[in-house]
This record gives C-alpha cells, sequence and structure tokens, in this order.
C-alpha cells in the first residue's frame, strides 16, 4: 500500500503539473472504486481550475473554487501525469484532462482507492475529521505522544500505527523508527518512558522525512511512461530481514505479527 512518503511524493509529482490549469474533461471508466465515484464529478470539475494540492495523511486533494477533490490511492493506486498520446492500461479508471493537454490519470488494479467530491471543509468530512495529527507536524511531539499513551496496554507498535493518534506511520516506518528508537515493538505503550517516547517521535519524523527525500530523486515516475508509484530503494534497517543479522550487532533478527503485520526486531537492541 502506497504509505505518506509514497502519497506525499505523489502529491509533489503532479503538483507544478497542475497548478493553475483549468480542467477541459474527466472520463470515468471505472466508477465502482471503494466508494462510487460521484455520477456529476466530471460536471463539477470540468471548467474549474485547480488552485492547490495538499495531503491529510494518506488522502490527497485537489483544491478548486468549487470544492475538493478527495483521492485515495487504495492498496495498489497510481496517481501519474500522461499525455494524450499515452494507452490507456487496464486499470486505468479515471482520466482528468487539463488545460494544455496533459492528463491526470487514476489507475488502481484493486479498486480499493477513491475519488470523492467534498463541498464543506475538507478536515469536516468524517475520512480525515478523526485523523491524529501530521507525524511532521509541531503537534507531533513527545508531550502528545506520552499523553495519549498513558495508560495504554497495546503494542507500542500498533499504537504509534493507529491513525486516530497519528496519521501515517505504516507498516515499513514503524518497524524502522522503533528499531531506530531501541524499543521493543510488543511493548505497551503505557510502558515506554517519557524520554524513549521522545527518541521514538524523533525517529519517526527523521524516517518519514528520509524517505520523502528519497523519493524526491524519482519523481519522474509520476510523469514518465511506466507509472510506478515508487517503493523506493531505501537501506531499510530491520523491515523485510527476519532472519538476518542486525547491523548494529550482528544478534538475528526476529519476525512476529503485531495486529496481523509483519513485525522485524532486533531482541537486543530494541528492549
Amino acid at each position: 500500500m502506497p504509505e505518506l512518503p509514497e502519497v506525499e511524493t505523489t502529491r509533489r509529482g503532479i503538483e507544478p503539473h497542475v497548478i493553475g490549469k483549468r480542467v477541459q474533461d474527466v472520463v470515468v471508466r471505472q466508477g465502482a472504486l471503494r466508494w462510487p465515484v460521484p455520477a456529476q464529478l466530471p460536471d463539477l470539475l470540468r471548467g474549474t481550475r485547480i488552485l492547490g494540492t495538499a495531503r491529510r495523511g494518506k488522502y490527497l486533494l485537489l483544491q478548486t473554487p468549487r470544492g475538493h477533490l478527495l483521492i485515495h490511492l487504495g492498496m495498489s493506486g497510481s496517481l501519474r501525469i500522461v499525455s494524450a498520446a499515452d494507452p490507456v492500461r487496464k486499470h486505468d479508471h479515471v482520466d482528468i484532462r487539463l488545460q494544455g493537454g496533459a492528463i491526470l490519470r487514476f489507475h488502481d488494479p484493486r479498486r480499493f482507492g477513491c475519488l470523492l467530491w467534498l463541498t464543506e471543509p475538507p478536515d469536516t468530512h468524517p475520512l480525515l475529521a478523526e485523523l491524529g495529527p501530521e507525524p511532521l507536524s509541531e503537534a507531533f511531539d513527545a508531550a502528545y505522544l506520552l499523553e495519549c499513551a498513558s495508560g495504554r496496554k497495546a503494542p507500542i507498535k500498533q499504537f504509534i500505527m493507529d491513525s486516530h493518534i497519528v496519521v501515517g506511520v505504516g507498516n515499513i516506518y514503524a518497524n524502522e523508527a522503533l528499531f531506530a528508537a531501541g524499543i521493543a515493538p510488543q511493548r505497551a505503550a503505557g510502558k515506554v518512558s517519557a524520554a524513549r517516547q521522545e527518541a521514538l517521535v524523533a525517529e519517526i519524523k527523521a524516517v518519514l522525512a528520509r524517505a520523502i527525500e528519497v523519493g524526491g530523486t524519482t519523481l519522474r515516475d509520476f510523469v514518465g511512461g511506466d507509472g510506478k508509484p515508487g517503493y523506493f530503494a531505501q537501506s531499510l534497517q530491520v523491515y523485510g530481514r527476519g532472519g538476518e543479522p542486525c547491523v548494529a550487532c550482528g544478534v538475528t533478527l526476529k519476525e512476529i505479527r503485531i495486529g496481523q503485520r509483519s513485525t522485524v526486531f532486533c531482541p537486543k537492541c530494541q528492549r
């Protein structure tokens, strides 16, 4: 699933190509996504101008004078800029044709994504209203995390992946941040000390910032012919390395499941 860094990279990749452009037409080939694409969407977007882009958690927003288009990439979706000469592929469900000839194309093989129209302020929409703070914002700090974690028995990994606590800390980045902070993923959230909560917040921010920075070198993927969403080539310390030696101490990394998600950690470095 595209995680926060992949979604932010998508936003940055499409932004220069859409800002200020007028929508000439909208083609919906398949509207049966996670929620149906509104039947009136072509009429709502046609002729309007895209004023801005934003991201909230794993959701993308395109701002227009008439309202916002809310987009989620689902499990395997992508949003990319193509030209009229690019052939339509299977699972290319929606085209937003822009002034100048560029097309913003939504591709979603599993159809778990969505395109919804908002007339209300985005932060009041049910999909966004209950989300926690952005992990790279000042609102997400050690004091906030410590207060939220007080008395909580849930494993700290599951806790930081809860979008009501903080948005966008997906499985890969939770594994990596906990390793960097030296915290065992199965430890109860309420049993993590204030000092270690502070370290965890710092590592979550650092891991996500690095992932976004690496994504910046692959923005061509969003405007080129391959259209790959870019699961970036990163030097992962633990994720996907169960059974291999720890990069810090050499002890064999363990792999367990927490909240139905693969969890890899070092039994020596993480406590």
